[in-house]
């Protein structure tokens, strides 16, 4: 290994099958905050409520299921738009906050800017 640490071969495979299961997670976790937002961006319905958030916010649960229905024609239940706002929560692009008997939800554009940071847009389209 070239790793710049003084670490001994593993003998036989199975420990070379767990160093390789340890750099694969090790891959994986760095990668997680990103994985989530693309698995989020990934479905129509989650982009169509995050088009929402963006055009007025914040929408309780039942504004963004009317308003799903009226413009985008999406007839998603309520239970899927609340399944679909916890992905978007857990992906860091939509934030809540209770106001008395009612939740928020706000667009996070933060996660965003990360991978835009990480893979830079080129002003001269190259």
């Amino acid at each position: 290994m070239a790793s710049g640490l003084d670490v001994a071969e593993p003998s036989s495979a199975e420990q070379r099958g767990l160093l390789v299961d340890m750099q694969v997670n090790t891959c994986l976790l760095w990668g997680v905050a990103e994985a989530d937002v693309f698995k989020a961006l990934a479905d129509a319905t989650r982009r169509a409520i995050l088009d929402e958030l963006v055009e007025r916010e914040p929408q309780t649960l039942f504004e963004l299921c009317t308003r799903l229905a009226a413009k985008h024609g999406l007839s998603s239940t309520r239970q899927a738009v609340s399944q679909h706002l916890d992905v978007l929560e857990r992906a860091g692009l939509v934030r809540s906050e209770r106001r008395g008997r009612y939740k928020l939800h706000h667009l996070d554009t933060t996660p965003l800017r990360e991978i835009q940071r990480r893979w830079p847009i080129r002003k001269d389209g190259q």
